[in-house]
This record gives structure tokens, C-alpha cells and sequence, in this order.
């Protein structure tokens, strides 16, 4: 079977079955073809309690399931890859945070997004990349633990300079590995093009770029600038989906280091088995779990991320 073969099937699947599919931005372009929406991790939780099917797909990591299924606690919420986890969501856990808000009690807890259920659990508000600066902005307290991206949480630091924050060693771990040198690299071979880079890339990275925001803020950007070429400084499909989009345009990936290997664990042949029904995870969450944990959202929510 080949891939076109293959989409077309899962596109009669998904409609016979009342099966909303969701992909992030950093899956493979075949995917996203056949998904109902393409977005960052927030917006496909916001297509996910918006969509009228009672089945969601999600085609992503494991904490864009969860942040799913927070939003959609009645509907069936599928992940395609059950190894598709995300490092930065794992990286610091609920007892460990427990501990650094004991060292830090006037302290607001901020966490990114890419967190897990359990740690949102005792975070105070949730932010996204977009939405971050906004929101630190909005909260009342001018003191701010960030998690656990530092380099997300530098980023928002030098734009709210009025307020205190207090990081921890945390990220990314394929947007950290850019090292400055490329962007210069990259500028000299292609020196008309405009750098448009992730927060969650070191300060000596952000510092460099013409434009710094989230996925879905550097395809818009890029799709609406006049310039011709860009270098993009986030997950390499981002510059092959943009390519697709913008033929008219070129568009060169930062670094062949921003790759995800969570991200690229999802086929679209698990998708399609997802639908036959031998592959896949629900993901099920106790009603407490998911209470505590959508309080940091509903409270993003209320200041306008």
C-alpha cells in the first residue's frame, strides 16, 4: 500500500468512526495532510474540546493527550505513538517542585505548557509560548518561579524586566542543542534570509534572530512577510510544511540538530492502525487528577493567553 492509498483509507476510517485526528506542527507532512487541524500544543487542545466528534486522535507527544483530555474530560482521547513522550515534560516532577515552592513560598508558580497532568497540578498558572510574556504580565505577584524551560523562561524575564524570576536548569533539549555559531553559519549562507527562532533556543540564539515566537508565530510570520527567505530556527518539518505552504518562498532549516525523535515516532501507519483498532493509548485520567490540573489553565485562560 502506498502513502496516498493509505491516507485515503484513513480519511474514510476517521469519518466512519467519528474520529477527530490532531497533529502538531512537528509531525510528518503526510500526517498533517490527513488531519482535521494542524497546530501548536495548545491550539490542538482547543481543537480538541471544540471538535463535535467524540473520539480524538492526537497525533503528538503524550502531554498534548493529557492536555487534551483535560479540556475534553467526556470525550475518548487516542494517543497515536504511546512512546511519544517529550524530555521537557519529564524532566522535573511533582515532588521536586514541591520542594523548590518550600525554598520559594511568595513565589507564583508559572508552568509552560509542555508540563505533565501531574505537575500542572500544583502550578499556579500555565502559560504557552505565545502567551507567556502576556500572562506574566497579567499575574499580580512580581515574583515568578518559571518551569521548567530556562531558556522559554529567559526569554519572558528580558521582556518583563519589572518582575522577579527565578529559574531552574530545565528545556528543551533539541531547541537547547542549537549553538550560536549556527545562526551566524546560517546567515552566510544565506544572507538575505530572516531568522525566525523558538524562545525555547539559548538567549545566544534569541538574540540573533529577526523574529522570535512560537511554531505557530514563526509559520505566520513567515507567511505573511514580504521577504523570500527565511532560516528557521525551530523543529526541521516547520521549514518543509512552510515550504509547501509558500512555494513562492525558501525556506532552510537552522540547524540539522532540531530534529524530535518523540515527535517523528509517530507514522502515519500507526495512525492508520490507531483506526483499525490494534495500536494507540486512551488516555484515561482520575476526575481529581484532572480538576487540580486544569485550575493553571482556566487561570491562563482568564488572563487573556
Amino acid at each position: 500500500m502506498n502513502i496516498y492509498d493509505m491516507q485515503q483509507m484513513i480519511l474514510r476510517m476517521k469519518k466512519e468512526q467519528d474520529v477527530c485526528i490532531l497533529a502538531h506542527s512537528y509531525v510528518a507532512r503526510e500526517i498533517a495532510e490527513i488531519a482535521d487541524f494542524v497546530g501548536d500544543s495548545y491550539g490542538l487542545s482547543v481543537q480538541a474540546a471544540h471538535a463535535p466528534q467524540q473520539t480524538i486522535l492526537m497525533c503528538g507527544v503524550r502531554f498534548m493527550a493529557e492536555t487534551a483530555k483535560m479540556l475534553s474530560p467526556e470525550k475518548k482521547v487516542l494517543l497515536s505513538s504511546p512512546i511519544a513522550g517529550c524530555p521537557m515534560a519529564e524532566q522535573m516532577d511533582k515532588q521536586m517542585i514541591l520542594q523548590v515552592k518550600e525554598m520559594y513560598p511568595d513565589y507564583t508558580v508559572m508552568a509552560y505548557i509542555n508540563t505533565t497532568a501531574e505537575l500542572k497540578t500544583i502550578a499556579d498558572v500555565c502559560v504557552t509560548s505565545s502567551s507567556a510574556v502576556k500572562i506574566a504580565r497579567a499575574v499580580e505577584n512580581d515574583k515568578i518561579l518559571f518551569i521548567p524551560d530556562c531558556n522559554l523562561g529567559a526569554y519572558v524575564a528580558k521582556q518583563v524586566p519589572e518582575k522577579t524570576f527565578k529559574l531552574l536548569q530545565g528545556g528543551c533539549p533539541v531547541h537547547a542543542a542549537v549553538r550560536p555559531e549556527a545562526v551566524k553559519e546560517a546567515k552566510a549562507r544565506h544572507p538575505e534570509a530572516l531568522v525566525l527562532v523558538h524562545p525555547e533556543c539559548v538567549p545566544a540564539v534569541t538574540e540573533q534572530a529577526d523574529y522570535v515566537g512560537s511554531t505557530t508565530g514563526i509559520m505566520d510570520y513567515a507567511r505573511k512577510s514580504g521577504a523570500k527567505e527565511f532560516i528557521i530556527g525551530t523543529e526541521i518539518s516547520i521549514a518543509e510544511h512552510l515550504q509547501y505552504d509558500c512555494p513562492d518562498k525558501m525556506f532552510y532549516p537552522l540547524s540539522k540538530e532540531l530534529l524530535c525523535p518523540n515527535m517523528k515516532s509517530t507514522t502515519l501507519v500507526d495512525v492508520y492502525r490507531v483506526l483499525c483498532g490494534d495500536y494507540g493509548e486512551e488516555i484515561c485520567m482520575d476526575a481529581r487528577t484532572i480538576a487540580e490540573a486544569r485550575r493553571c489553565i482556566d487561570k491562563m485562560i482568564a488572563l487573556g493567553g
